[in-house]
């Protein structure tokens, strides 16, 4: 039978994380995660898609310290390693393009936290049909998985990409989306195919529309890496950082406990989500000329200028999230403010040298 050879290979694929050379303890953010949600998890099944990578990981170590049973499904193609989840976290390596894997790593889940995708706005311009595939595809693949599998609600890693280049500020879920790029198109499609599962399909779900994600254990091994993570790198080995554009570029820039948080908040909201799409920020607006002066400041490398190139095609100019309704409907706040959160990052960068 086709489901047994897919329920063998699952087996064969299964690993009991161990923490190994990671300190997990140190590497949880800097979140209370008890205090913030309680027993709210305790005992949940729940997967993560994408659960060995930054976001994704985070994720995990906060469900699991929350007594959630945890299933993380990562092909490790975006450069994570699994080897920084708990013991105890079950970690399949696969994809989300793989249907019948998928489906038995989201058998009796109740909860999907869909992380998995390719990022970075300048990949996506040079692969299209690769963003297409696993963005896209990959999404209604965890979608259908779930209703299979009867899973209460599916959390969906949306980007504030979907609102394009819109000068309106701060950007507001009622504006159209405008996706400037074919990464912002797979996620503005993502959330689409969220809404139409939750309107037609009995499967409950939500878009959480993530700002400038940063934190510990985010990679800047890629040519496309993150700003921050790609400044970092850089710094500690004293050369200066590469800006594209004037640095006048303005960003949201949001620790990623607080999209863990807003994931969390999501997952155990009593009403119907019913796809809707909320911001997850915290509505303050740091130029990357503020963030590469800062930065340098904490290295106590001042001397490090800027190295100014051409701005780079489909990156936005302006980035600011407005918070009304992630506040109304799900009470989310940010739990840790921009300073907060690159203080710990720099020191999680300085004292493990891994970018």
């Amino acid at each position: 039978m086709p489901h047994d050879s897919a329920a063998k290979d699952l087996h064969r694929r299964v690993i009991k994380c161990t923490a190994g050379e990671y300190n997990i303890a140190g590497m949880a953010g800097i979140t209370d995660w008890r205090h913030l949600h309680g027993a709210a998890f305790e005992g949940r099944n729940v997967l993560v898609t994408g659960g060995a990578g930054f976001i994704g990981s985070h994720l995990a170590i906060a469900l699991h310290s929350l007594g959630a049973d945890v299933t993380v499904l990562d092909d490790l193609s975006g450069g994570g390693d699994p080897r920084a989840l708990p013991d105890g976290v079950k970690f399949v390596r696969g994809s989300i393009l793989h249907q019948s894997l998928l489906r038995d790593c989201t058998e009796g889940r109740e909860l999907v936290f869909h992380q998995a995708a390719l990022g970075s706005v300048p990949r996506s311009i040079e692969q299209p049909e690769k963003f297409q595939q696993v963005n896209s595809d990959g999404t209604l693949n965890v979608l259908e998985a779930a209703r299979q599998c009867k899973v209460r609600r599916v959390m969906f890693a949306a980007s504030s990409s979907a609102y394009g280049d819109s000068e309106q500020l701060p950007k507001t879920e009622t504006m159209p989306t405008s996706p400037r790029s074919p990464y912002a198109a797979t996620k503005v499609a993502g959330e689409a195919m969220m809404s139409a599962y939750s309107a037609g399909m009995g499967l409950d779900t939500v878009s959480l529309r993530y700002f400038n994600i940063f934190g510990p254990r985010q990679s800047a091994e890629s040519a496309y890496a993150a700003v921050i993570a790609a400044f970092a790198k850089a710094m500690l080995v004293g050369r200066s950082p590469t800006i594209f554009g004037d640095g006048e570029q303005s960003r949201d820039f949001t620790y990623v406990d607080n999209a863990a948080h807003a994931n969390l908040l999501a997952a155990k909201y009593s009403g119907e989500l019913a796809g809707i799409a909320i911001n997850v920020a915290c509505g303050i607006r740091i130029s990357v000329n503020e963030l590469a002066s800062q930065m340098a400041k904490s290295l106590k490398r001042d001397d490090l200028r800027p190295d100014y190139k051409p701005a780079r095609t489909g990156d936005v100019k302006h980035s600011l999230a407005d918070l009304q309704r992630a506040k109304d409907i799900l009470k989310y706040g940010p739990i840790v403010d921009f300073d907060a959160g690159l203080t710990a990052t720099m020191q999680w960068y300085q004292e493990h040298g891994r970018l």
